[in-house]
């Protein structure tokens, strides 16, 4: 980088060698596209720290020196390296990337109580509307005690170690999405995948399926994301007669995950057919059942519909769908929470935005971390704040703030 490169010059050299356009890199700052124009044609200074971390996040750069051409100790910071910046990134990080390949002198660990600690930590992820940071930091402490396990027990006691740690990184990929840099997410994510291959459980490895095919379809590869899952599907599909619920809640996990991502893609036929595997799903569990990590159950089939629907530019089916919909019958608060961000998203295809905005004001009171971490929330939240008319600026700005969206500077 040439030292006399002014801030905005840099900013588009930078997004210019990444092959990033200016409406993708204003859109990931939460800002609109001529903001950017001034910034790199130096019509506007960039003085505003927060803003910096975004930029420097977005364009994937550590140290903001390299944005700003300075070495101040402001300056040289080195900023978050996921799409969005939390505060327990690093810890997790440094528990995950820095994995001991000894035995640490510490006592054993029973896999039975390893569990326990697992699936209270996973509802804690369902029912806390500050999941990302509750969650985030018992993380650590699961991960070191989870891989410590694995390498300290034997036979069928490992093998149960072993799931319990694909669950940790589970967990840690969902509580990590959006905020961990890119090498972490498939690091976890494999990681999820070989404790469960190693273990032998066929839950266990379709639920870490379902978790990678998470990371591929948010990561541009929905066909590779759609090959995971239906491999897992394959996979688990003869081991269902007589099986735990939870093994058919997961197998139903994976054929709603397979109609996301097919919706996505326009691929409308196939999306309702794998959505409907999922409903018959649902019809032969319990009417109260729900899966303790992907939440599968009646209510999470009637909210996927939304989201399908949605994703297929089907603005007035998914707002007929959700009208119909108990959100108090799905008991994730993360899950309730998204259900009002894709139907907000709805009301802006059809270009009601003061319902749009009522709505994303309901998600946010839901779930705050939720809508703040999630890029499609963010995304609806910006879009009011730019767009919506005189007379909604004031709210619309409130929710882009609390959202995390800078409206100034």
């Amino acid at each position: 980088m040439d030292a006399d490169l002014t801030t905005g010059e840099r900013i588009r050299v930078l997004r210019e060698s990444r092959g990033m356009s200016r409406p993708v890199l204003a859109q990931l700052c939460g800002r609109g596209v001529e903001w950017l124009k001034k910034i790199e044609s130096g019509e506007r200074e960039l003085t505003s720290h927060p803003l910096l971390l975004q930029l420097a996040a977005a364009l994937q750069v550590a140290d903001l020196s390299v944005i700003t051409g300075t070495n101040t100790p402001s300056a040289a910071a080195t900023a978050p390296l996921g799409r969005l910046a939390h505060p327990g990134m690093p810890d997790i990080w440094a528990a995950v990337m820095t994995r001991s390949l000894t035995a640490a002198p510490a006592g054993p660990v029973d896999p039975a109580a390893l569990q326990g600690r697992v699936d209270q930590t996973w509802r804690l992820w369902h029912t806390s509307a500050r999941n990302r940071t509750e969650v985030g930091a018992l993380l650590p402490g699961l991960i070191r005690d989870g891989e410590h396990a694995v390498r300290t027990l034997d036979g069928e006691q490992r093998r149960r170690a072993q799931v319990a740690l694909s669950d940790v990184y589970r967990l840690t990929g969902q509580a990590t999405a959006y905020v961990a840099p890119a090498e972490l997410a498939w690091v976890v994510a494999d990681r999820a995948l070989s404790a469960a291959q190693a273990a032998d459980n066929p839950a266990a490895i379709a639920a870490a399926s379902w978790n990678l095919g998470n990371i591929l379809r948010e990561t541009a590869y929905p066909e590779e994301a759609l090959r995971v899952v239906e491999e897992a599907a394959d996979l688990i599909r003869p081991h269902l007669d007589g099986a735990p619920e939870d093994w058919r809640g997961i197998y139903g996990a994976l054929q709603l995950h397979a109609a996301v991502t097919a919706a996505r893609e326009g691929r409308e036929g196939d999306a309702w057919r794998y959505w409907g595997r999922g409903d018959q799903v649902a019809k032969n569990l319990p009417v109260a059942y729900v899966h303790p990590s992907a939440v599968f159950g009646r209510a999470n089939v009637d909210f996927h519909a939304v989201s399908v629907a949605t994703d297929l530019k089907k603005s007035a089916r998914a707002i007929g769908l959700a009208d119909d919909i108990d959100p108090d019958a799905m008991p994730s608060v993360e899950r309730r929470a998204r259900l009002w961000v894709e139907v907000a998203r709805g009301h802006l295809q059809r270009g009601d935005r003061t319902a749009a905005l009522h709505v994303m004001q309901m998600a946010h009171r839901v779930g705050a971390e939720t809508v703040s971490y999630t890029p499609s929330a963010r995304t609806v939240a910006a879009d009011l704040w730019r767009n919506s008319p005189r007379s909604m600026r004031a709210e619309t700005s409130r929710l882009a703030e609390a959202v995390g969206i800078t409206t100034a500077g």
